[in-house]
């Protein structure tokens, strides 16, 4: 599974007893009504967040993971992938002017008009 957004918050990383280390992080979406969305690094792809930053815009790549302990059920989001999506376009809340558009004509376009 795939979720785009913004980085909102980085944990530092928990490390337990048995030498297990996981590492916390919330993704802002950008939908009409945006979401938080709490992910996990674990083992070795804790370092996936080094680097990364609040405010970036990132793709996580993650598997869904679900667990019953004492009669109680739990969900997991555990990324495996992050990348860095650079964000082009115009300033949030601004739309291009009509001066910013091209359009080519030239022999050869595949438009199907």
């Amino acid at each position: 599974m795939e979720l785009s957004g913004k980085i909102k918050v980085v944990m530092e990383t928990q490390t337990f007893d048995s030498g297990f280390q996981k590492r916390e992080f919330v993704v802002t979406t950008a939908e009409q009504y945006p979401q938080d969305i709490k992910l996990e690094c674990i083992k070795d792809k804790v370092g996936l967040l080094d680097g990364l930053s609040e405010g970036e815009q990132v793709k996580v790549s993650f598997n869904l993971r679900g667990n019953e302990y004492n009669g109680r059920y739990y969900v997991n989001l555990q990324a495996w992938k992050l990348e860095k999506e650079s964000v082009t376009g115009p300033p949030e809340g601004q739309f291009p002017s009509t001066d910013d558009l091209s359009f080519s004509a030239e022999p050869g376009d595949d438009l199907p008009f």
